[in-house]
């Protein structure tokens, strides 16, 4: 399960692709639907299909989808700035 105390959400134990990553960043600035979906340029209807499997994947079911996603990308980006890359 992706769900850890408090009900946070780490998105380090799921798998994100790189259009994930698109429209986490998009939820994160609280874009809807139709604006990210505008934005990819793909349907609002595929977009809602893919919000379904990133939550389905995240162990997401209940109606504060949209908070806890946009929230675990606040925390990533928080701990990308706060941690430079090694390499």
């Amino acid at each position: 399960m992706a769900i850890q105390g408090n009900n946070m959400l780490s998105l380090n134990q799921i798998q994100i692709t790189p259009r994930d990553e698109q429209v986490l960043q998009l939820l994160m600035q609280g874009c809807r639907n139709k604006e990210i979906a505008a934005q990819l340029n793909i349907s609002p209807r595929t977009l809602e299909q893919h919000l379904r499997t990133l939550f389905l994947r995240a162990g997401i079911r209940d109606g504060r989808k949209r908070v806890k996603l946009a929230t675990a990308m606040f925390v990533k980006e928080q701990m990308k700035s706060c941690n430079p890359a090694s390499g």
